[in-house]
């Protein structure tokens, strides 16, 4: 399994939003994307939950959020 790194960290709305949903149209088959962000992304894990990817979520010791993503 090979992955892609997107750090929106730092960035404001709706860029970091609109960067995982780039990395998500490039993601492949038997990729894996790990997201990096300053919070939780609710609107977004809907929008996953909906269109079928699994995700897996947690906190950073620098207070960071890191999410997982696949396709299903």
């Amino acid at each position: 399994m090979s992955g892609r790194v997107v750090d929106a960290r730092g960035l404001e709305p709706p860029e970091p939003f609109e960067r995982a949903m780039e990395g998500l149209m490039a993601l492949g088959k038997d990729e894996e994307m790990l997201l990096i962000l300053d919070r939780m992304p609710h609107p977004l894990l809907r929008i996953l939950d909906r269109d079928g990817y699994r995700h897996a979520e947690a906190f950073r010791d620098d207070g960071a959020v890191e999410i997982r993503i696949r396709q299903r």
